[in-house]
Formats: structure tokens, sequence, C-alpha cells
């Protein structure tokens, strides 16, 4: 509860319930699919099937307008 409190919700102002849910299911596949995990030896929960490279360009990817980032190599 302390991490989406302290990442998502302290820093957006919602408008609306729609607003809200979308927020939450975001960070939601942040946390479960991008975000790496300290107790698990710095591993994902939930992560995409994908061919590891150390070739190719490394890109931000944001989530919740720029809120979350995540980082993953182009492919080569």
């Amino acid at each position: 509860m302390r991490s989406i409190k302290s990442e998502c919700l302290e820093r957006i102002i919602f408008v609306s319930g729609g607003s809200l849910r979308l927020a939450l299911a975001g960070y939601a596949e942040h946390y479960n699919r991008e975000r790496p995990h300290q107790g698990i030896g710095n591993r994902l929960i939930d992560p995409e099937p994908a061919v590891p490279s150390r070739e190719g360009v490394v890109r931000r990817h944001a989530r919740l307008g720029g809120l979350l980032n995540f980082y993953r190599r182009a492919a080569a």
C-alpha cells in the first residue's frame, strides 16, 4: 500500500472515478511487469517474455504521464 500511495496516489489529482481506475490499472501493470523488486533479487514479478540482448539503444518508457518510468533495450 505504501508504494502505490507514495509513487502514484499522492502525486495525481483525480477528477473522476474513471481517472482513478486508469491510474490504478497503470500502476499495477508497472508494479508487476516493469518495476524491479529488491525483495526478489531485483527481478520482475511477471516479466514479459523477451530475448535478453546487450545490443541496441536503451529507451525510456513512461507511464502515467511520466510519473512512472522504466527502461528497455530496443531490438537490435
